[in-house]
This record gives structure tokens, C-alpha cells and sequence, in this order.
């Protein structure tokens, strides 16, 4: 079994409490009794993509467990790699990462268009990146993440701004059937539906929770967002039966 937590849009330096709200969701999963086999945090690590923001980031998404942390469209790639990942910038290209495990694959895509771009797109460096990583493991289950979702959620005010050009991605995923899910972030509000024949599983706002269209408030670019609502994180977990279970919780 594969116990993979999913945690979204934290925002550093959003709100006066986007710290706190980021440290109780670490905090919570350090404190679980059992490991986890990943930390998969999809995007807009920092608000406004400065150095200061991503030194926080960086103590705070430090872990027992393993991380994987990618860029969103609020990140700027220098800054993040610089002083996020600690490495030297290859003139800014995109922050595509994989980490291996015995029992799976998790390839993190950046999705961010510079400068800060609101929409997202994975652009033909990032494709090719991934087709290799997919090409080079036909066994273990994949997890593809990055932060912009490739399809609608009937959230206008996301799918204004979801991931352009999805079907180089969508071909890619089809052909290679031990791809197991699809996991973004953007929308900050937890989301299931398929891509490619595949889950497509949208991980909550750790900073907010955006509200939809049918909700007060929902259809207004103004006041969408709501910083009442606690953070909440996915846990995915993937069985020895290849089905994947997703459960939701929200920290207080």
C-alpha cells in the first residue's frame, strides 16, 4: 500500500496567517503514528515569489517524511529553485522533478508560465521530460503532478486559468497505462474527476477555500475565497489491487 498526503496552495506571506496554517498542516502530518510514502505539495508556495517568502517555505515544509514541492503560477522558478531547493538557476527554465521509491514514481511537471502567469501550461521541454521518466519505468505506479488542472471543474473563475493546451499531456498519460493519477492544485477546493482514463484528484487550499458558483459569494473574482474555512490536505492511497482511495481532512 502507498499513503501519499496532498497538500495545495499555501500561499506564504498571503495573509497574516498563512504560516500558521501551513505549520498546523505539517505539524499534523509529523505527529501521525505511521509514515507516509510522499508529500506532494502542488504549487504557489509563495505569494508573491520573493526570497523571504521561500525561506519560510522552506523551514516549514521540512518533514520526517518525504517532500516533493513544485512551482504554481504565484512561484517565480529563480527565487524557488535559488532558495527553496537550494540550487543554482539554469536561467530559469522549468522546476521539473522526480523522486524514485521502491514502490513508486512521482514526477513533478512545472506547469507556471513566467512571469507569473495565471494560466498554465506544460510546455514541450516539460513533455519531453516526462515521456522519458514514463518511458523509463513500465512497473512501478506513477503519480504525474503539477499545479494547473488540464481540465474544467465548473469553477469559472479556475477553469478560466486551468492548464493550456492539455492534449500533448492527455496523448502521453493514455499511452503509458501504469500512470495511477493525476494530481494538482489551483482550484483551492478538494476536486475528483478523470483525465486520460485516469484519476484526476485536485488537493484543497491550505491558505483558502474557494467557493463555487451555486455558493454565496462564489461568482465573484472579489471575495471567491474564504480564509475561515481551516486548511485541508488529501490523503491518497494506493492499494497492492491498483485502486486508488482518497480520503480528506481538514486541520484545525
Amino acid at each position: 500500500m502507498i499513503v501519499i498526503a496532498h497538500l495545495s496552495d499555501i500561499h506564504i506571506g498571503a495573509t497574516p496567517g498563512s504560516v500558521d496554517r501551513a505549520n498546523a498542516v505539517m505539524r499534523y502530518l509529523d505527529a501521525l503514528p505511521g509514515d507516509l510514502d510522499m508529500v506532494l505539495v502542488t504549487g504557489d508556495i509563495a505569494d508573491h515569489g520573493v526570497a523571504e517568502e521561500y525561506e519560510e517555505a522552506r523551514k516549514l515544509l521540512t518533514s520526517r517524511h518525504p517532500v516533493l514541492v513544485g512551482p504554481g503560477n504565484h512561484d517565480v522558478r529563480e527565487e524557488f529553485r535559488r532558495v527553496l531547493l537550494g540550487r543554482p538557476d539554469p536561467g530559469g527554465r522549468p522546476i521539473n522533478q522526480v523522486f524514485r521509491s521502491t514502490k513508486a514514481v512521482y514526477a513533478m511537471c512545472d506547469s507556471s508560465i513566467p512571469p507569473r502567469q495565471n494560466p498554465g501550461l506544460l510546455d514541450d521541454e516539460t513533455i519531453a521530460w516526462l515521456e522519458g521518466v514514463l518511458e523509463g519505468e513500465r512497473e512501478l505506479p506513477v503519480f504525474v503532478a503539477f499545479h494547473h488542472p488540464p481540465v474544467t471543474l465548473r469553477s469559472p473563475i479556475v477553469d478560466a486559468i486551468m492548464l493550456r493546451r492539455p492534449e500533448p499531456l492527455e496523448s502521453l498519460i493514455a499511452r503509458h497505462p501504469n500512470v495511477a493519477a493525476v494530481l494538482v492544485g489551483h482550484a483551492h477546493t478538494a476536486a475528483a474527476t478523470t483525465f486520460a482514463g485516469r484519476p484526476l484528484l485536485v488537493g484543497p487550499g491550505v491558505i483558502s477555500t474557494l467557493k463555487l458558483p451555486w455558493e454565496e459569494g462564489g461568482t465573484s473574482s472579489e471575495n471567491c475565497a474564504d480564509y475561515d474555512v481551516p486548511p485541508s490536505i488529501a490523503f491518497h492511497v494506493f492499494g497492492d489491487d491498483g485502486r486508488l482511495t482518497t480520503h480528506y481532512r481538514v486541520i484545525q
